[in-house]
């Protein structure tokens, strides 16, 4: 089975359709799958949901497609930094939905296992559990969440082999090993691509059975927040 592909345009052909459910990796700027951003943008594939930490910013990571307008609803934990995630949220624009950042993590995770749903005690409360079923346990008050099953997973790891076996480099693994497994298909961009066995298998982090197709590419390592002082 072919999984090596020439660029981000080839490795999501015929995977792209409008009103998609995407799964996407990164944290702030961290592990962002740029290169698959740029090609779903150029592709023009609009009606999108995205499952993702959050939107980057303007003008990098989702929130290039949000000033394409190609996205209809996110699914996220965290809204600040972009000021037109923001503008399209409060405006009735964008439908979002809040997640905290560990069920949303859980849901990715357990939509790649199977699971339809599960309960968790976070959000109870809240305005994150109106409308969800809750079930007590042991005299304490669950929620039920349920698994993200999205139609296409992009992904950005440091390494892989040629099989898809993906290595991810500190804290740019984050949300993308819960992201790839919850995808029907999972395209991965990498920095680099060795030859099968060359990587240790105690220090593979995702397993190739959940890699569809694979990319290599230059990446821009961006800083989220600078902070220095005076010598």
């Amino acid at each position: 089975m072919k999984k090596i592909y020439g660029s981000a345009a080839e490795a999501l052909d015929g995977v792209l359709f409008d009103g998609m459910l995407v799964a996407a990796g990164g944290f702030g700027l961290c592990g962002i799958p740029e290169l698959l951003l740029d090609a779903i943008k150029e592709a023009g594939t609009k009606d999108l949901t995205f499952a993702s930490n959050n939107a980057g910013v303007d003008d990098f990571g989702i929130g290039i497609l949000l000033q394409t307008r190609q996205v209809k609803k996110m699914i996220s934990s965290y809204v600040g930094e972009n000021a037109e995630f923001m503008r399209q949220y409060l405006s009735g624009e964008l439908e979002l939905e809040f997640n905290p950042q560990g069920t949303l993590a859980e849901r990715m995770r357990a939509g790649g296992c199977g699971i339809p749903g599960f309960y968790t005690k976070t959000g109870v409360g809240t305005v994150i559990a109106e409308g969800k079923e809750h079930k007590d346990f042991n005299g304490e008050t669950y929620i039920m969440e349920e698994g993200i099953f999205a139609d296409l997973a992009i992904v950005k790891a440091w390494k892989a082999d040629e099989t898809g076996n993906l290595v991810f480099r500190k804290t740019a693994r984050n949300f993308n090993p819960p992201a790839a497994m919850c995808g029907k298909v999972c395209v991965v961009e990498v920095e680099e691509i060795v030859p099968t066995g060359s990587l240790d298998p105690d220090s593979i982090h995702l397993p190739g059975i959940y890699v569809h197709r694979l990319i290599q590419g230059e990446h821009e390592k961006r800083i989220e927040q600078r902070t220095t002082r005076a010598a």
